[in-house]
């Protein structure tokens, strides 16, 4: 089996997320933590976050959806009709930029809030997911009982779903990092199509939902 960027990704994580299970220590040194980041420099904990999950259901969600887009997308983003061979350190750009970018509001929010923490990959598996999206509309997404829908659909419903359980608020899951990842994915596999291949993606677009 091919050491792959998606499997070296989820072997680098699982191996961090077990070890800082039961180390306090461990995810304290490397939770998203806004007043660490501003008073001590630790711009680290922008990644390192990606790195620790809440428990073992949390890691295993992540990585199981990370594996399932993030391996079609490698493959995708390495094609000659997209990036060819620099297309895995694309992609492995778009993941660790997205950790970044789904945690800058939170960081812009919470820089002076001692009491704020955050931790997981799912901003950065919500990028790769909308990268999905964007490459293949007229593809269909499960999600366990639910069944398949649209991939364009879905994108909308998940947009929709956690701005909305953003405002909200009141639970201990980080919708709007879900919510800025899956808007970064999109803007950056944009981004990069037009900018660096001759791939059409409106006209693919289009034509996967069935308007041509």
């Amino acid at each position: 089996m091919q050491l792959t960027i998606t499997l070296s990704i989820i072997i680098v994580t699982a191996l961090v997320s077990f070890g800082s299970l039961n180390n306090q220590k461990m995810q304290d040194d490397l939770i998203f933590y806004g007043p660490a980041i501003k008073d001590q420099n630790q711009w680290y904990r922008f990644i390192t976050h990606g790195l620790i999950h809440a428990d073992l259901f949390h890691l295993i969600f992540n990585m199981y959806a990370l594996y399932s887009f993030g391996t079609l997308i490698e493959r995708n983003f390495s094609s000659p009709v997209l990036f060819g061979e620099t297309g895995r350190w694309i992609y492995l750009l778009l993941y660790l930029s997205a950790l970044v970018f789904a945690s800058l509001p939170d960081y812009i929010k919470h820089k002076d809030n001692y009491r704020y923490r955050s931790l997981g990959a799912s901003g950065a598996v919500a990028a790769v997911i909308f990268a999905s999206i964007v490459l293949m509309p007229g593809g269909s997404i499960s999600l366990f009982f639910i069944p398949g829908i649209p991939s364009w659909l879905f994108g909308i419903l998940y947009l929709g779903v956690s701005a909305y359980l953003d405002r909200k608020g009141g639970t201990n899951v980080n919708h709007g990092a879900h919510f800025w990842g899956a808007l970064y994915g999109l803007v950056f596999t944009i981004a990069f199509l037009k900018g660096f291949s001759d791939y059409d993606f409106v006209e693919n677009f289009l034509y996967q939902i069935g308007i041509r």
